[in-house]
């Protein structure tokens, strides 16, 4: 939460409006329920908390474990595996692409690199070893999902970049080839080499300056690599980006379920907050709503930015999975993980002190 915070510590706004999205009003976006004002006493109040009252374990004592990668390695995978880099950034490999998701490499998820939250861990994978990309996709505008370095690399090599609306018009001005940016509204999708990307709705908001609150849209993503025409089976994902629980999650499995694998945000939570981030009870309500088979848990184990211990996240999500007989996987970063034919992964966070 601390990183949403901090995106109003800078001026830094898009150079378009959406005027005909039905989820625009007035030049900004909304949730379809509409979230309760902070005011400025309440975030003063969080900010102090965040700043002089963290808990001791917040942060791990000890170098988290991290599977180094090579270009190699990924590139030698196979197709629908997986693998986490941190935070939400996830590369996922799909008929014979790679697409990575919510892209952050920065040492901070901070509008300035000489203060803010500060990662865990290094990336299992340096930025610049990253083997091309088929396309980027991106959930929002915080700084801890879209870092602006980054996509300003990736822009070098990667073929497109699927963002909500509003959040493509920043890469444009970043100098991201207009010709690379597909933006999409709730609900639309677009299809690349037999994977159909559909942005849908999410509970939560965006900006990254002082006056840029809500100018850009925020979305969950549906991933359907749909059957081939050999009679191989399909594939169905869903990627949360950050969002609070809400009804979206049944019409999203409505009209899209079941998945194979939900990648849905467990970490950064508090009640103060829950409408705009999941407790870990939320996050498993919202895996069933969609009607998910296997649950992946992200936003969580790289950065500190909440009141909970770094552990958390991975304790409460894999105690209220056992207690539903949900699929739960937890892989470590940079661990490969077989989205075609998912297997349990270990409590790697136990044996960090």
């Amino acid at each position: 939460m601390s990183a949403c915070l901090l995106s109003f510590a800078t001026t830094d706004r898009p150079v378009a409006a959406h005027p005909d999205s039905p989820q625009a009003t007035d030049g900004r976006f909304r949730n379809a329920t509409p979230r309760p004002a902070e005011g400025m006493a309440k975030t003063a109040r969080i900010l102090w908390n965040f700043l002089f009252n963290k808990p001791a374990d917040s942060v791990p004592r000890a170098p988290l474990p991290v599977l180094a990668l090579t270009r190699a390695q990924l590139e030698a995978a196979p197709d629908r595996s997986l693998f986490r880099l941190g935070h939400s950034t996830l590369l996922l490999k799909l008929r014979g692409g790679f697409w990575i998701t919510d892209p952050v490499f920065a040492e901070r998820a901070s509008p300035v690199q000489w203060m803010g939250p500060r990662r865990f861990h290094a990336p299992p994978i340096a930025l610049d070893e990253l083997p091309p990309l088929r396309g980027v996709l991106l959930s929002h505008d915080h700084y801890d999902h879209l870092d602006r370095d980054t996509v300003v690399q990736l822009a070098k090599t990667a073929e497109v970049f699927l963002t909500p609306l509003g959040v493509g018009d920043r890469l444009i001005a970043w100098g991201v080839p207009a010709d690379k940016v597909r933006q999409l509204d709730w609900w639309q999708g677009a299809s690349f080499d037999g994977v159909r990307f559909t942005a849908t709705p999410a509970q939560h908001f965006s900006g990254r300056g002082l006056f840029d609150g809500d100018r850009t849209l925020w979305a969950s993503w549906v991933i359907d690599d749909a059957a081939d025409g050999d009679g191989g089976d399909g594939l169905r994902l869903f990627f949360s980006g950050d969002t609070g629980y809400f009804d979206g999650f049944r019409e999203i499995g409505r009209r899209f379920g079941p998945f194979d694998v939900t990648m849905i945000e467990t970490g950064a939570y508090d009640p103060q907050w829950a409408y705009v981030h999941m407790l870990p009870e939320q996050t498993v309500q919202a895996h069933q709503d969609l009607r998910g088979r296997w649950l992946l848990p992200v936003h969580n184990g790289t950065f500190d930015l909440a009141m909970h211990g770094w552990r958390d996240p991975f304790e409460r999500v894999s105690a209220l999975s056992a207690e539903r007989d949900i699929a739960l996987a937890t892989p470590m970063m940079g661990e490969h993980f077989d989205l075609a034919a998912p297997q349990p992964t270990n409590a790697w966070w136990r044996a960090v002190e």
